[in-house]
């Protein structure tokens, strides 16, 4: 396994953004969220033997990742505050960062009111997944996951709506 490490954190420190995401996505402050990250590491490294490069790293860093996060979760029993997001910092060359800062904060709390398999959709989404990709990670049929997917996209903009946002 020591053999293994260096490709290992080459592959981590290549697709840490995925990491960041997830932990973002289902968790609300910074601590727990460099907590899930942790934890997601780990899990990764317990099973990294598994790993069979019958798909692409980052597709089963995905499903890893995703999966942790829940079981996370439901271990911790955390009750998540939905109103205390710490921002992360977003970097951007463009005069209207700090719009943009708001509107991904924004985002981010709306996305902390889904639910668990909402998270994980929209999650799939924004990375560019096809609804047969998602549907395939989480082991539902491309047509539910289609139909999840809208139904995720609908909840997120009625309470970004809520939220005093608006479109």
């Amino acid at each position: 396994m020591k053999e293994k490490e260096p490709e290992f954190l080459n592959r981590i420190a290549k697709h840490k953004g995925i990491l960041y995401k997830v932990s973002k996505m289902y968790m609300d402050n910074h601590d727990d969220q460099q907590d899930l990250f942790q934890e997601i590491v780990c899990q990764l490294w317990k099973s990294y033997d598994s790993f069979r490069n019958e798909s692409q790293f980052s597709t089963w860093m995905y499903r890893v990742a995703i999966n942790t996060a829940i079981v996370f979760l439901k271990k911790e029993k955390r009750k998540i505050d939905k109103y205390e997001i710490v921002s992360e910092n977003i970097k951007d060359e463009a005069d209207d960062s700090e719009v943009k800062e708001s509107q991904i904060e924004h985002f981010y709390k709306a996305v902390q009111k889904l639910e668990k398999i909402d998270k994980a959709i929209i999650f799939y989404q924004l990375e560019g997944f096809s609804h047969k990709e998602i549907g395939d990670n989480l082991g539902i049929s491309e047509g539910n996951a289609r139909v999840k997917l809208n139904r995720a996209k609908e909840k997120l903009k009625e309470i970004i709506k809520n939220q005093g946002y608006g479109f």
